[in-house]
């Protein structure tokens, strides 16, 4: 007997599907924001599957890692950045 329910794994991959045709609906300057937030979302996810069960709730969590990653490689960056 087959599964009656989708898996988190699936519905990431679903969720994410869907972002990158919204965001080929976005004005053209945002598109890219856009795809880049779908590719972002299935970068965790893996890991998420196996503490939450919403494929939702697991996309975000993926893309706020990968947002704060981001944040704290610029923060970084630009501590480091001699001043002149």
């Amino acid at each position: 007997m087959g599964r009656s329910f989708e898996s988190v794994r699936m519905g990431v991959k679903d969720v994410s599907g869907r972002w990158l045709k919204a965001a080929r609906g976005l004005k053209k300057e945002d598109q890219d924001y856009g795809l880049k937030i779908a590719d972002l979302a299935r970068r965790h996810s893996s890991e998420a599957f196996y503490a939450l069960d919403d494929p939702l709730e697991a996309a975000l969590f993926s893309v706020l890692v990968e947002m704060l990653k981001e944040l704290e490689e610029l923060s970084e960056s630009s501590k480091s950045e001699p001043e002149n």
